[in-house]
């Protein structure tokens, strides 16, 4: 894992390609029962307008149980809900799992203690390890 405090980012290394670790994030929202809202395949549109990119796919994705309370408590936390996983391939081939830190969208939105347990109990880094492996 690599977490990045000047950006609140962490990437952790994927086991899989971008599309498997896709996939694999896809069904584990599934059984959830965590709705994806988007899927944005970077690599795809820029292929489609004549450019080329590594495969880089970002997934949206969240619960308005959870999000709606955080966005009435904290308004600004809206920019960065629903919640977000970057899939994409390094130049050394190397497939990146990259999201905003808990603590970081904590500090960034001044969430209160009680509030920060429902958006760390979202399980974004589990979520993200378990695609992972």
């Amino acid at each position: 894992m690599t977490p990045n405090p000047e950006n609140g980012m962490i990437s952790i290394l994927s086991h899989h390609s971008v599309d498997e670790t896709v996939a694999r994030v896809k069904k584990t929202l599934e059984a959830k029962g965590v709705k994806l809202f988007a899927l944005v395949d970077h690599s795809g549109e820029a292929a489609m307008a004549g450019l080329e990119m590594r495969p880089t796919k970002l997934l949206i994705f969240g619960d308005p149980k959870v999000g709606t309370p955080l966005m009435l408590a904290a308004p600004t936390i809206a920019i960065d809900l629903p919640l977000k996983l970057l899939i994409a391939e390094d130049a050394g081939g190397k497939v990146w799992i990259s999201y905003n830190a808990p603590a970081y969208i904590q500090a960034r939105h001044h969430l209160p203690p009680e509030l920060f347990q429902a958006y760390s109990g979202t399980g974004v880094d589990v979520l993200a390890a378990k695609a992972a492996e």
